[in-house]
């Protein structure tokens, strides 16, 4: 296979990340449309990120914000965005390039976007080699400590699925029959017997 010196990988990265950017510029116009709300995971070390140094110590290398109800002066530009926050009570004030976005999500539609930011930052770095073969995507685990503090709204909404959906699987079960486990059945139930 020959080396892929266009650098498509980065390309196409760069053109989910103008998704990211209109899809915020709508939002600074007309607000947040239906349940739309959005999970964005990005370096804290990436360069032009702004955080306050108690974010940037809470947080060394990576933080996930939530935009959904609790922000105020979202503000997005060609190569980035800024948002206000509160933590622990305590608002701040967030400066994110795009190309610091590790990943995006917005739970009302199951959409999500991945990026690599280390093999991008790599391969705009001078010393870097022109045919490095771009990283696998690896899921960022999101831990308790990666979100806000004040933003408890998803947990909430994530909550209420859980309960919704344990109402309906109780409705669906007779009254005063225990819920049968899911019987799990081999492909080979279904083939065709020679």
């Amino acid at each position: 296979m020959s080396q892929d010196l266009i650098r498509y990988d980065i390309l196409a990265q760069e053109a989910l990340r103008g998704v990211i950017r209109k899809v915020l510029g709508e939002v600074v116009k007309t607000g947040l449309p239906g349940d739309h709300h959005f999970f964005i995971t990005f370096l804290t070390s990436a360069p032009g990120v702004r955080v306050s140094s108690r974010l940037r110590e809470k947080y060394p290398e990576l933080m996930t914000i939530v935009i959904q109800h609790q922000y105020w002066d979202l503000a997005v530009t060609e190569t980035s965005f800024e948002v206000g926050l509160s933590f622990s009570d305590i608002p701040e004030r967030l400066l994110v390039p795009f190309a610091a976005i590790r990943g995006f999500y917005d739970p009302a539609v199951n959409f999500e976007l991945e990026f690599d930011v280390r093999d991008a930052e790599a391969a705009n770095s001078p010393g870097s080699e022109a045919g490095a073969a771009p990283l696998a995507l690896a899921p960022v685990p999101l831990a308790a400590e990666d979100k806000p503090k004040r933003s408890a709204a998803p947990a909430k909404l994530a909550t209420k699925a859980a309960d919704i959906s344990a109402e309906d699987e109780a409705a669906d079960a007779p009254a005063g029959e225990p819920k049968k486990a899911a019987d799990v059945v081999s492909l080979d139930a279904f083939r065709k017997k020679t």
